[in-house]
């Protein structure tokens, strides 16, 4: 998301830099890409392909559907069945692969899951599934009951939806999942668009000689076997920062004092 320009639209300012970041990722043991073709629309997608293709076999590529973006910006749903192909197929394209390892797909709700029924989406991904377009499908921005309605349809993966520190709505949905075997993939890892904030954050932070950043990544790895991070990056600095925190490993006071914010 953060290797397109600003607000996610356009070019970036240093093309070299983003693909530059990617490749060192994949040097750094990172296999889990996360992305969509309405990053840009479509730069992400094509940085990723210009980078990394032809890709290495142990990389996963997660996509997302369900969205577009307006000329204005916006973010708009997308979920009839012709935009759902055809956003399938945008993808494809642009990352130059005959089949999406993963295609999440990203329900209603601007500021999260509204509960309204994506039966028929899935049904259309299910398809797509079957026509061997797809290998795996995903959820994202979505609450319990939707991931139960997804899966009386269809084989459900990962579910990626907000979470972090201090945005904790998911945390019985989380452990469901893990028992399922099913991956939950936080978005926003690190607060949002504003990243956390917080002075029990800090003093954790400093007191392990690392920053706080880091602490809240690490934080999400140990809070369940089942959680992926997917912090974004545009900075190679930031991603030698992210990479470092999936070996840290956080005591019980630091546990105690970070659950109790």
């Amino acid at each position: 998301m953060q290797l397109a320009g600003p607000h996610v639209w356009g070019p970036p300012k240093d093309r070299a830099a983003a693909v530059a970041v990617l490749r060192e990722a994949i040097e750094l043991g990172i296999n889990h890409i996360d992305t969509s073709d309405f990053y840009g629309p479509h730069v992400t997608n094509q940085i990723i392909r210009e980078a990394l293709h032809p890709y290495r076999d142990d990389i996963t590529i997660v996509t997302k559907i369900g969205f577009l973006r307006g000329a204005d910006q916006s973010w708009m749903p997308a979920a009839a069945p012709a935009q759902l192909r055809e956003a399938v197929h945008s993808n494809l394209l642009n990352l130059g692969l005959e089949a999406l390892d993963v295609v999440n797909f990203r329900a209603p709700g601007l500021e999260g899951a509204d509960g309204s029924s994506i039966g028929d989406a899935l049904e259309v991904l299910a398809r797509l599934k079957n026509e061997g377009l797809i290998r795996h499908i995903g959820l994202s921005n979505v609450n319990a009951q939707q991931v139960a309605e997804a899966q009386a349809i269809t084989g459900i993966v990962c579910v990626q939806n907000h979470y972090n520190l201090v945005h904790r709505g998911d945390d019985a949905l989380i452990d469901k999942l893990a028992v399922q075997g099913i991956a939950y993939v936080p978005f926003f890892p690190l607060g949002g668009f504003t990243p956390l904030q917080s002075g029990t954050l800090n003093e954790v932070a400093a007191a392990m000689g690392i920053k706080p950043m880091q602490v809240a990544l690490a934080w999400l790895l140990q809070r369940a076997p089942n959680i992926l991070v997917i912090p974004g990056t545009s900075s190679l600095a930031h991603l030698h920062e992210n990479v470092a925190a999936g070996g840290l490993q956080l005591d019980a006071s630091a546990l105690a004092a970070l659950n109790a914010m």
